[in-house]
């Protein structure tokens, strides 16, 4: 499963409406090649399911991931920092053995 705290949640769902995206818009989290760790996170919103999409809902927000990027983010969670180190999502990946110092970033 993947899930959010409260403060990504709202986040997502002011960035939706800034976006003038309605409800059924979700959350679409993968992976892709690249990043100076090996692997980088994607976050975007997307309205398209596919075939082999895993969904989860956490905090009523539907999260949907392609099943091979589940198989790096299972357990995640994603959430807020708008702290005096950086604003942005976060991905606390339980599975990553290093990341990058941006946190974009991981290898496993």
């Amino acid at each position: 499963m993947i899930t959010i705290t409260d403060k990504a949640k709202e986040k997502l769902v002011d960035l939706r409406d800034k976006e003038q995206r309605d409800e059924t818009f979700f959350v679409r989290v993968g992976v892709a090649g690249g990043g100076c760790s090996g692997l980088s996170y994607e976050l975007n919103f997307d309205n398209n399911l596919k075939t082999d999409d895993k969904v989860f809902e956490d905090k009523g927000m539907k999260i949907v991931c392609d099943k091979k990027s589940f198989l790096y983010l299972v357990g995640t969670q994603l959430e807020f920092s708008d702290g005096l180190n950086g604003k942005g999502f976060v991905f606390n990946n339980p599975n990553a053995s290093r990341t990058c110092g941006c946190g974009e970033s991981f290898s496993v």
